[in-house]
């Protein structure tokens, strides 16, 4: 494996008027301790200033890169597969407009995947509200966890916001852009994934801030549990049984992680 410091890391990011919040997201990758990496951010036709405000960024840098959408999609999972069209990179790595990376988050999970000789990774996260109050704590010594099929099927362990993989598993395993799979699209891509023997190395440390906002879909837990139920019945090999089983383990590590731990 060619030394993944080498190698140029594309980081997708849709946005869909985050004027407000995108700035502090892109600000956390050019802090990143690792600095060989491009950032592609795809706009589905924000209706605010959100196209100005990455186009100010790009002329700073030229790392940043605007792509903008001609019409309204109505979920990330289509921006996130143009993202991965434009990238230059072999390997991709998937930033939410809302989210805030650890400054060490790409060098540290490189480091380990080069180690493990590893082909798609994700790391730990933790909730935060107001980025004002957001402080990062130093990270040295990782534990590291391999997440199979299994253990994604009784609840989702992977933060979208937090993997790392080769480009061209992405390019075999598009996000699904059918609506009904809107805020699980992400979920069912990686166990696509898994289901093909390729484990996800995850690093047990928050490296990943997830940023909760009142009415966000994912925080619909009515809305999400439908749709995991649809998503296990429809799954290769799913049945009724199945899908009830999933989607009750599903609610329940929900409770425990979400709720409880507020973190992943």
């Amino acid at each position: 494996m060619t030394l993944l410091s080498e190698e140029l890391v594309s980081i997708i990011t849709p946005s869909y008027n985050a004027e407000k919040l995108i700035g502090r997201t892109i600000q956390s990758v050019l802090d990143q301790t690792f600095g060989n990496w491009e950032m592609v951010i795809v706009d589905d036709c924000s209706k605010d200033t959100t196209r100005s405000v990455v186009a100010a960024y790009a002329e700073k840098d030229s790392r940043i890169r605007l792509v903008a959408l001609e019409k309204n999609n109505g979920a990330p999972a289509a921006p996130r597969n143009i993202g991965v069209q434009h990238a230059l990179g072999s390997w991709i790595a998937f930033l939410d407009a809302d989210d805030i990376w650890h400054p060490r988050k790409l060098e540290l999970q490189l480091t380990a995947m080069q180690s493990k000789q590893a082909r798609f990774s994700c790391t730990q996260m933790v909730d935060f509200i107001d980025d004002t109050a957001l402080s990062f704590d130093s990270v040295e010594q990782v534990p590291l966890q391999f997440v199979d099929f299994s253990l994604q099927q009784l609840k989702g362990r992977i933060p979208t916001s937090s993997v790392v993989l080769e480009k061209q598993l992405m390019l075999e395993h598009p996000f699904n852009v059918d609506i009904r799979y809107k805020a699980v699209e992400d979920y069912h891509c990686w166990l696509r994934i898994l289901a093909t023997q390729t484990q996800c190395l995850k690093l047990k440390a928050p490296l990943l801030h997830y940023r909760r906002i009142v009415g966000q879909i994912s925080g619909s837990k009515r809305y999400m549990l439908e749709r995991m139920f649809m998503l296990h019945r429809e799954f290769p090999g799913g049945s009724l049984f199945k899908a009830v089983m999933f989607t009750a383990t599903h609610a329940l590590g929900g409770f425990y992680y979400r709720i409880l731990r507020k973190g992943l």
